[in-house]
């Protein structure tokens, strides 16, 4: 069963700490510029939202590696590279309209989230529950249960008013 790592940025406290553990998990390293995932903040709004790669159905950074360097896992549905393809030339991370492709400036070599092989360390170190690794046909449950809910308050208000 394919799973997608579902972003709830309303969860989201801008802790920083999938930052931490994804870079410590692929690097060894506590340096956040290497983590694949990154938290954009807006302080005076007091909104944070966790930036990674979507794994997009139709990827720009699969369209337009030129080694085919990029590819998609069929058991896991992630985008992966092989870097013994890859030539460095960033065009994945120019084409990525979402920003979900880095680059390693240590490594010099061009990151993205690869799930951690099914069982994404962001999402176990997530005590807000921002990032949850959720099979993909129930990535809307939630939203459609949340509308249900709104549908059902204005339905009972409707109610009450009539004669």
């Amino acid at each position: 069963m394919e799973k997608t790592l579902l972003v709830d940025h309303t969860r989201c406290t801008g802790c920083r700490l999938c930052e931490m553990v994804c870079a410590v998990q692929h690097t060894g390293a506590n340096n956040p510029t290497r983590s694949r995932i990154h938290i954009v903040k807006w302080p005076l709004q007091g909104f944070e939202l966790p930036m990674v790669c979507q794994q997009c159905e139709d990827a720009p950074c699969l369209a337009v590696c030129p080694t085919h360097a990029l590819t998609r896992d069929p058991t896991l549905g992630r985008v992966s590279i092989d870097y013994d393809l890859c030539i460095g030339c960033k065009l994945c991370v120019i084409a990525c309209p979402l920003g979900g492709m880095g680059i390693d400036t240590v490594n010099h070599q061009v990151i993205k989230c690869d799930l951690c092989d099914g069982d994404p360390v962001c999402v176990r170190f997530c005590g807000p529950e921002a990032l949850r690794y959720v099979p993909a046909s129930s990535l809307n449950l939630a939203k459609k249960r949340a509308a249900a809910l709104r549908h059902s308050e204005v339905m009972k208000r409707s109610f009450s008013r009539s004669p």
